[in-house]
């Protein structure tokens, strides 16, 4: 039994966002069913290649669609239309949580608004994702991703510094604020499922793209609270730590992460330069990040007298903290994620290998652990069961599917 298996999740979302939401809580153990247009369904379906290889020479699921959607059901619904929309209110009486991402007022023309679902479920908990949320002057604008990590301020912080080559503002390499957003939004609504215990209401709740992401700034925003000044981009540099970047070795680049004093001492012992970490210029952090355009220059040329797998050993005994910059498929080779069990297979009915590939759910809980019961649905793979569930009959299931109101695999 899953931490939530006794709650039941409608997931009106798309694209990655409110689909992460979902999938957490899924993974959770809740019952989601992903509320998908007929036919058509989530657009990240479409989002390939890559796609999944399948059994015959026809295209399987996008890999976008398989990273925020297992352990779902999928119902195929015409929420425009007045039967889909009695549908959902029909669903929503028996459910916990709502998801949406919607622009805003979207779903009130339907009838499908906090407000209209509230009165037949008070203890519904509806949360939208936006892009910039209910208000305010860009309320009603789209949000994607890529023009959020560049109105909030992290492109301004990411890429290589003004006057080396390749400088300019750099998005992060992937969809990060949605990612972000998803767990702020399983956040708010499993603290919303502890107040319910308490006062038996649900309630509504508004997170936005844009507040997630400049939530997010994290120490970078408090640089710029507490200074004045905003932070500029330092490539694989810290603001607030030195040594704390990438160097190039005699093969290849390393990371040296120095968090301390003492670290930086050993690393200097190590690289046989011991009065680098005695020289006033140099002994405390604060002087080094002072001085950080005189110490790097210094630390270059040490660096790249050994090689990284060297320098790893060296300083990994010696406690200091390093690594190597793997590629994506070097870090599911690392020894240390094998152990971890990052990498799962699904049984899927159309993979052409009998299962699809997914990253694990990184948390490991000992009382209700994480399970991997079902892959991404297929489109309307469960439209029939989560309709009888909800007490429609054979025969009102095979009218709606006549006029196009549902689809389904089955």
């Amino acid at each position: 039994m899953g931490a939530l298996s006794h709650i039941r999740v409608l997931d009106m979302s798309r694209i990655l966002a409110g689909p992460w939401a979902g999938q957490m809580l899924a993974d959770l153990g809740a019952d989601v069913i992903k509320v998908e247009r007929p036919e058509r369904g989530d657009d990240t379906r479409c989002w390939g290649p890559p796609w999944m290889p399948v059994a015959d020479e026809q295209r399987g699921e996008a890999a976008y669609y398989l990273c925020a959607n297992r352990n779902k059901r999928s119902l195929a619904l015409d929420i425009t239309s007045p039967q889909g929309q009695e549908i959902i209110k029909s669903l929503a009486a028996q459910s916990d949580i709502l998801l949406e991402n919607y622009k805003v007022g979207g779903l009130k023309k339907y009838g499908l608004d906090y407000d209209s679902l509230k009165a037949v479920n008070p203890r519904l908990i509806y949360c939208s994702i936006t892009g910039f949320g209910q208000n305010g002057p860009y309320a009603k604008r789209a949000g994607y991703d890529f023009l959020i990590q560049a109105m909030s301020g992290l492109m301004s912080i990411t890429g290589e510094k003004d006057g080396r080559p390749g400088a300019g503002p750099q998005k992060v390499g992937v969809a990060l604020t949605d990612v972000l957003t998803g767990m702020y939004a399983t956040t708010g609504v499993l603290a919303a499922l502890a107040a319910r215990e308490r006062t038996g209401e649900g309630q509504y709740i508004d997170v936005a793209l844009m507040d997630v992401q400049v939530a997010c700034l994290a120490n970078q925003a408090m640089n710029y609270l507490v200074s004045g000044n905003s932070p500029t981009r330092l490539g694989n540099a810290h603001p607030n730590i030195v040594p704390y970047q990438s160097f190039e070795t005699s093969d290849g680049y390393m990371i040296l992460a120095v968090g301390n004093d003492d670290q930086f001492a050993k690393f200097c012992q190590e690289a046989g330069q011991p009065e680098l970490a005695k020289d006033e210029r140099f002994a405390t952090n604060a002087q080094r990040v002072g001085n950080r355009e005189i110490l790097i220059p210094l630390l270059e040329p040490l660096i790249k007298r050994r090689t990284t797998a060297d320098w790893i050993s060296a300083l990994e005994a010696l406690s200091v903290p390093c690594g190597p910059i793997n590629s994506i498929g070097e870090a599911f080779e690392d020894p240390q994620i094998k152990a971890r069990q990052m990498q799962i297979e699904i049984p899927h009915p159309t993979a052409n290998s009998g299962s699809s590939p997914s990253v694990a759910n990184p948390l490991k809980m000992s009382g209700t652990p994480i399970t991997y019961d079902n892959p991404a649905p297929l489109l309307g793979e469960h439209t029939r069961k989560v309709l009888e569930e909800a007490g429609l009959t054979p025969d009102q299931i095979e009218n709606l599917l006549e006029k196009g109101v549902i689809s389904s695999r089955q």
